[in-house]
């Protein structure tokens, strides 16, 4: 087996991802496959901490616009990204795979508050951490949190895993000529306004140099093929 080109990963999973072709809830296929993948991650040595977004439940800034004032909307959000790590760590588990789930929000019933040491501990252990809540704040991005937490543990890299298999130059779903991009850097996403993450995430990434490689989580096994340095999807970093 080949080297793997990083050794710890922060791995962001949208939502609506995890709900498939139902768009809505979650598709217990998709995240087996999701988790077979994550596990031989981990089997290859690789630390893996994982921030999955909520949109498949309640997207709080687009769901309770006009209806919802924003904070309590957001919160909302935050909430929704904690049953999503709940769900996905219980199939991890159910596949052998040891994970732990910390969230920003104190619930402590069910998971473990946030905490970098132990977050890092954990993943020096070869245990799956799931970051759930976002920040904790609202008016940010769990896109952003996934660079923030990328940050805060030394990742080498984030994995976007989204819906589309790269960075086009205009909507591919609206435009057939859109062309993809095999790299590009922050400052031209930023330039041209590209919808990589929103600019809070990109800006963040930039200043800390972590590189990140945006690709299609309909195939889950682009997540190995990354590890690899195999050339899939779209890889932004510095000039």
């Amino acid at each position: 087996m080949d080297e793997p080109k990083y050794k710890r990963v922060l791995l962001k999973i949208s939502g609506e991802a995890l709900a498939g072709d139902k768009h809505f809830g979650l598709d217990f296929q998709v995240m087996g496959r999701v988790a077979d993948v994550i596990k031989e991650c981990v089997a290859m040595g690789i630390q893996v901490g994982v921030v999955i977004g909520g949109g498949n439940f309640w997207r709080g800034v687009k769901n309770g616009e006009g209806h919802i004032e924003r904070t309590r909307a957001d919160h909302m959000g935050m909430l929704a990204t904690a049953m999503n790590c709940m769900a996905m760590a219980d199939v991890l588990e159910q596949k052998g795979v040891d994970v732990r789930v910390q969230t920003a929000l104190e619930i402590k019933e069910v998971a473990e508050p946030y905490i970098r040491a132990r977050a890092v501990r954990h993943l020096e252990k070869g245990r799956v951490v799931i970051f759930g809540c976002g920040v904790g704040c609202p008016f940010f991005s769990t896109d952003t949190a996934a660079v923030l937490r990328a940050a805060e543990i030394g990742a080498d890299v984030i994995l976007l895993a989204k819906n589309i298999d790269g960075v086009y130059d205009c909507d591919p779903a609206k435009n057939a000529n859109a062309v993809k991009f095999d790299a590009i850097t922050y400052d031209e996403v930023l330039k041209r306004r590209l919808a990589v993450m929103d600019s809070t995430a990109t800006s963040l990434s930039m200043d800390n140099h972590i590189p990140v490689l945006v690709f299609a989580l309909k195939d889950p096994y682009n997540i190995v093929r990354a590890l690899r340095g195999e050339k899939i999807g779209t890889i932004v970093k510095e000039a």
